[in-house]
This record gives structure tokens, sequence and C-alpha cells, in this order.
């Protein structure tokens, strides 16, 4: 019989590892080709892995919860098959292959030198391994500033701090947990004087529960106080009259769902308005590196939608400016459906470059939403709601019913100055206020 390692597969171009979930199948049994063996996660996206061949499991090489590189086996399963080689998993990530076997086993060295579970924080095997060979103390570790994903600390960061540390060893030193931490330059050359504080304690002694944060929500939490220390956050607001969507609307739900075998909502309507304003205000999609300001060509709007969990999930429409509002709303619709059962690849949810969330499902008004890095910029749209507005006819000034709603921006100050954030929220509050109620459906 032939031993066929199953490989930690390859989810995406920056991804360099993924935490095992759970395992669908013991050591014993038999598995079918292409069935589910495990569930794995990286940053937010779960997913499944099939078994490349039909035969026995054999050996689970790692635990539940257990992070692996990306191209490293993670089982053995024995199939009567004559010939087969190891999954072709391994031929698609050579350079991870390659950092796993130059630092052999570095979780499990790392966490013999370091007990990483005193730190609140992830760091991956290749980040722990880095830490042991170039003796970074815990402390110091958790003071640097992670640029990866919901704020997790890459390989560059690391290199980037050691290369500071070199410089100015002074400023490498571990500091006493008393005294404030300033957070050393990671590899983007931004340089943060981030202040971790003291908490008050909590008082669990009385009627209380203790609920434990989900591996989701731990990495909301850090991206999100990562984003208020990163950016100057600033808001701006505007009330625009929407009633030519609204009317509009209802005539194209019923031609939608016939014609397209879609449902049309508000998103891709907003959607659109934004891709145009993006168009006539480049500088807003943009990201910060350092002292340089990207400028992103492509639009990529991410799209922030609620799961039923609880957590919240930014799926992104590439190139929004390329389709036209039919292909938005499929497009939309898809993303959306496939957040809530958890379908969703790991390349659907980078590559952002501007973010729209709808406080209004909620029944919210207005929003004052924290900028999802690397972007500077995110618009929160509130509920619509009947309101007495004052109607500027040929005739003179009148008082009618009109649907109105609240559009609110909050951008990184840093790079985006309230004339460029004030002009660009006005744009895409006038698009919609344009919107042709006679448009083709």
């Amino acid at each position: 019989m032939a031993k066929v390692e199953l490989i930690m597969p390859k989810l995406g171009e920056s991804i360099i590892e993924a935490t095992i979930l759970s395992w669908e199948k013991e050591v014993g049994e038999s598995v079918e080709l292409d069935e589910n063996v495990l569930t794995i996660a990286t940053d937010k996206v779960d997913t499944e892995v099939p078994s490349p061949v039909e035969g026995v499991l054999l050996e689970i090489l790692h635990p539940d919860g257990a992070t692996v590189a990306v191209g490293a086996p993670i089982a053995i399963i024995e199939t009567e098959a004559e010939g087969v080689e190891a999954s072709p998993a391994v031929a698609e990530a050579p350079q991870a292959k390659e950092e796993s076997s130059a630092a052999p086993q570095p979780e499990t060295a790392a966490v013999v030198a370091t007990d990483f579970s005193q730190s609140d924080r992830f760091y991956s095997p290749l980040v722990k391994s880095i830490a042991k060979e170039e003796g970074i103390a815990l402390e110091e570790l958790d003071n640097i500033s992670g640029t990866g994903q919901n704020g997790r600390v890459t390989k560059h960061d690391v290199l980037a701090y050691l290369e500071n540390r070199k410089k100015a060893p002074q400023a490498a030193a571990p500091v006493k947990k008393e005294a404030p931490k300033a957070v050393a330059p990671a590899n983007n050359g931004q340089q943060m004087a981030v202040q971790q504080f003291n908490l008050p304690p909590v008082d669990t002694s009385g009627n209380v529960e203790i609920i434990e944060m989900d591996r989701m929500r731990k990495l909301i939490a850090d991206h999100m106080v990562m984003s208020k220390h990163v950016s100057p956050h600033v808001t701006s607001f505007v009330e625009v009259d929407v009633t030519n969507i609204v009317q509009w609307r209802k005539k194209a739900k019923a031609v939608y769902a016939e014609k397209y075998g879609e449902k049309i909502t508000f998103t891709p309507i907003f959607v659109e308005a934004v891709t145009k304003a993006l168009q006539d205000y480049p500088m807003v999609n943009i990201a910060v590196k350092g002292n340089q300001i990207v400028r992103y060509k492509d639009i990529n709007i991410g799209m922030a939608a609620a799961l039923p969990t609880g957590n919240l999930i930014v799926p992104v429409i590439k190139n929004a400016d390329m389709l036209n509002l039919v292909g938005l709303t499929k497009k939309v619709n898809d993303l959306a459906n496939r957040a809530r059962g958890n379908k969703l690849k790991p390349e659907e949810i980078k590559g952002g470059t501007f973010t729209l969330t709808n406080v209004g499902t909620f029944g919210n008004v207005m929003g004052t939403p924290i900028i999802n890095q690397p972007q500077v910029a995110i618009l929160a749209v509130g509920a619509i709601r009947k309101k007495p507005a004052v109607i500027e006819t040929p005739t003179g000034d009148t008082i009618g019913i009109r649907h109105m709603m609240f559009l609110s921006l909050s951008y990184d100050h840093r790079v985006v100055d309230g004339m460029l954030g004030g002009s660009f929220l006005r744009r895409v509050g006038d698009y919609l206020e344009a919107f042709d109620l006679n448009r083709d459906i």
C-alpha cells in the first residue's frame, strides 16, 4: 500500500499558514476521494480540505488548534492505489515549503523557549521561530506593530524591528509593564506611539456569565483597536434625498426577479454611486505606506456583512467600476449569500480599496464606522426614512414627503483632509439624488 501525505493547501497569494479548526475523520477511518477530512481557517475564512485519494486515515500530524505552514504535511493517508504521489499542493507553495524546511518545526521549538500563551496576540510559526532565533522576548514581540491582515505581525515586521534594534538598541529594550509601551516601526515605515494602559479590573464575582471570544471576534477586536491607533479618524455627514431610488426600486423588484433571477436591494445602487465618486476623487482610493501614498488604479469595494454568529466579514467586489447595475446586483447577492453560509474564498475578503457598511439594516440613521486598514475611508449608509422636506420647484418652494437618509464618511486625516473627504461624500450624495427615475431596468 502507498502512503500519501495530505498537504496544507495554498488558499491565497499572501497566505502562508492556516489553523486546523477540527478533524472530521479519526485515525483508522476510511476516506473517499474528495471527501472532507478536516476544516481549516485562515484569517476569517473557514475551508474544508478534501482527501486527494481513497484510503484510510493512517496518522494525524497536527491536532485541532495547531497552526501549520502552507505546503506542510498535516496527515498520512494509506491507499491501495499504486504509484500515487503526494498532494500537488506541495508544488503550489514552494516558498512556504522552503521557509518551513529552513526552520524545522518552528512552532514546537519556539514554544519551548517562550510561553506564547501568555500573549493575547496571534503569532505564526515562522514569526515564533524568528523570535526564538533572534532572542526577541515576548514583551518585545507584543510591542511590534503588525501590518498583516487584522494587525497580525508578519515576518517582515519582525525583520524590520530587528533592523531598527540594531541601529538603536536602546529603543528595543523591554519596557516595564507599568510604563507606556512604544511600538517599534513596522516594515511599511510608519512609526506610531501606541500606549497600552493598565485597564481597571472587571468584577466577575457577582451574577455574571463569562463568554470566551471566538477566533473571529478576537481578530475583529484587534483590527479595530489597531485602526484607531493608526489613523486619526474624522467623520463627516450629509443627508440625501433618495426618493427617486426608492420609487425606481419598487418598479424594478419584480422585473429583476423575473428577468435576472435576482433580488434588487439598495446596496448595488450605493456601490455604483461610490465607484463613480471614487473616479472623480481618486485620492480617496488610496493607502498609506510609511511616507508614501499608494493610489489604487482598481476600485475594489468591500461590503461589510453581518453574520448569523454576530460577527462581521467584509467580502470585496473586485473592479466594481467595470460592472453595470445588474452585474453589481449579482455580485452583491452572491457574496452576501456565501458570506452568511461561510462559503467565501480567502481571496474574496482581500484587496479592498474602499469599504461600504449599511448601518440602516439595523434601523440606525447614521454611524461613525472605523476604517478598514489599510484603506483610508469607509462609508456608512443609514436607514431610509420618510420625512417632510423642502422641495425646490420652478414656481417656488414647497413641502413634501420625501425618502431621506444620512451618509457618514470616516476618513484618515493623515492623508484625507476635510475638503477632500467632504467633497467626496457630497459627490456620493449627488449621484444618489440624481438617480434617474426612468432608468431602464
